[in-house]
């Protein structure tokens, strides 16, 4: 079996959402660390431009955005799942609502200027400013919007008094009774706000959300080692991508396997990324690439969230 490797850094919350569904999976992987701002040339070797975090890496098989990366989890290990039968549609909905709307809330709470004082204390103030410039990039060109701090601090308990409400009555210990991905993607922005003092409060003053997220986080990260960013490198390109997958789906605009394509996230990093079209599925698309470093490559996104155009 080829080894999963997770392109990461420590402080990344959609790094920590796959690092806690690896945990929750029991799997073991590989772990390369990367920079939190550009350039990240390794990184992008692989993915073409796509520069988002976290990357998941099989061998020759890249897969990009944690939604995806759930799915392909739930390939590796069919059990426990991220979308438990009868569940499919709600768990999923709510994981990118999650992923999107309180994540953005979270964003903005977070880098509220005395929350900011705590978590870049020990920086450099240069550091903090490239961090800074780098975020504005990130948030350039897309169709993400920030949102204010006074609307983030006015409509964060209308979210957290309905999850402490559903919580206190859902009858398991999770969301939406057993563990999915809508637990996943609720936590890590929940994670973030407790990285300083000054917003932790806005979770720990919930006591069903507190407790479950506590349970969330029991998950761990499964067991991992370091990998080198070069070794990566060498195993993409000394690995052969995976068989692509038996889909009849026919694109709804006109798309097919051969056509030179840019795909690009709608969002926010909205690097395109350009190859040939090799698959155009419900819930998948698949770019091959060729990189000097790379070699070819196989490069995955989800169909939500992303955008096709002819290259």
């Amino acid at each position: 079996m080829t080894e999963l490797i997770l392109h990461h850094y420590p402080t990344s919350p959609f790094a920590e959402k796959t690092r806690l569904m690896l945990g929750f999976k029991g799997l073991s992987w590989r772990s390369v660390l990367i920079s939190p701002v550009m350039p990240k040339p390794d990184l992008v070797a692989l993915t073409g431009g796509y520069r988002k975090t976290p990357v998941l890496q099989v061998g020759a098989d890249i897969y990009c955005d944690t939604a995806l990366i759930a799915r392909r989890l739930d390939q590796e290990k069919a059990l426990p799942a991220f979308f438990p039968e009868g569940q499919e549609m709600t768990v999923a909905t709510f994981a990118a609502w999650a992923d999107s709307e309180l994540f953005k809330h979270a964003v903005s709470l977070v880098f509220q200027p005395e929350s900011v004082a705590v978590r870049f204390a020990r920086l450099p103030p240069e550091a903090v400013k490239a961090f800074i410039a780098d975020r504005t990039q990130l948030f350039s060109g897309g169709s993400a919007t920030r949102v204010p701090l006074e609307q983030a601090k006015h409509q964060w308990p209308v979210f957290m008094a309905r999850l402490e409400q559903q919580l206190q009555r859902e009858e398991g210990d999770y969301l939406f009774g057993e563990p999915s991905v809508a637990d996943f993607a609720l936590a890590h922005p929940l994670w973030f706000l407790k990285g300083t003092p000054v917003t932790s409060p806005l979770v720990d003053e919930y006591p069903a959300v507190h407790g479950w997220l506590g349970r969330v986080l029991g998950f761990g990260h499964g067991a991992n080692s370091e990998l080198s960013a070069e070794e990566a490198l060498t195993v993409a390109r000394t690995s052969v991508p995976a068989p692509l997958p038996d889909d009849d789906f026919v694109d709804p605009n006109g798309f097919k396997a051969g056509d030179q394509v840019t795909i690009a996230a709608i969002d926010y990093g909205v690097d395109p990324v350009a190859g040939e079209l090799l698959f155009a599925g419900r819930e998948a698309l698949i770019l091959r690439r060729e990189d000097p470093r790379a070699g070819t490559v196989h490069v995955h996104f989800p169909r939500l969230g992303f955008k096709l155009d002819k290259h």
